[in-house]
C-alpha cells in the first residue's frame, strides 16, 4: 500500500495565508496552488513528510494539491471549508483569492515556514501560468488528457532518489503517526 499523509487543514490555511502575505496582494488561486505544491514537495525532500498532508494531482495545467484545489472551488473537505473560508477568500472573476485575515502561523514548524519563504523568493514572481506550466517538468506529472492522475508519494520519493529502505521507512512512520491519531480521536 502506499504512502499517504493525513490532510492538515490548519497548516494548509497557514501556509496559503502566508503565501498570500508574501505576496502582499491577490493571487490567481492557480499560482497559489503552484506554491503550495513545491512547498509540500520540497519539504517531503527535506523532511520527508509534506506541510499540508495533501495528496498530488496531476491535471491538465500541471501538478497542483488536491483537497485545497477543492476548498480554492469552495468544495467541502472535511472540517476544512470553513476554516479555509475564515482566512483566504473566494476566487473573484479573474481567478484571483486573497487574504481575508492573518492566522496565529502556529501550526507550521520554523522549517515549514523558511520552506515557505524560500519557495515564494524562487517562484512567487513568476507569472502563475509559467510556473504551472513549468511544473509538467517535474518527474511525476503525467497529461492526464482533461482528467485528474493521483501523484503516488511513493514515486515521488523515488524520483527524489530514495532508496525502498528509506520509503519503507517513511510509511513506517506515517502510519504510527495514523495509528496514534485514531487512538487519540476516540
Amino acid at each position: 500500500m502506499g504512502i499517504t499523509f493525513r490532510f492538515d487543514p490548519d497548516k494548509a490555511v497557514e501556509a496559503a495565508a502566508m503565501f498570500l502575505e508574501l505576496h502582499g496582494k491577490p493571487m490567481k488561486y492557480i499560482g497559489l496552488l503552484k506554491l503550495l505544491y513545491i512547498a509540500d514537495r520540497l519539504s517531503l525532500e527535506r523532511m520527508e513528510h509534506p506541510i499540508t498532508g495533501d495528496c498530488g494531482a496531476s491535471l491538465d495545467w500541471g501538478l497542483l494539491p488536491s483537497n485545497i484545489y477543492n476548498l480554492i472551488k469552495g468544495r467541502t473537505v472535511g472540517r476544512a471549508l470553513p476554516l479555509w473560508k475564515e482566512f483566504i477568500s473566494d476566487f473573484d472573476a479573474d481567478k484571483k483569492v486573497s487574504l481575508k485575515a492573518v492566522p496565529e502561523y502556529d501550526n507550521l514548524c520554523e522549517a515549514e515556514e523558511d520552506i515557505i519563504r524560500e519557495v515564494y523568493d524562487k517562484n512567487g514572481k513568476i507569472d502563475p501560468f509559467a510556473l504551472a506550466m513549468g511544473t509538467h517538468a517535474l518527474p511525476e506529472w503525467e497529461d492526464p488528457h482533461g482528467s485528474s492522475i493521483f501523484v503516488s508519494v511513493d514515486k515521488v520519493l523515488r524520483y527524489m532518489g530514495k532508496s525502498e529502505s528509506d520509503i519503507e521507512n517513511i510509511r513506517q512512520e506515517v502510519d504510527r503517526e495514523a495509528y496514534f491519531d485514531r487512538i487519540l480521536a476516540t
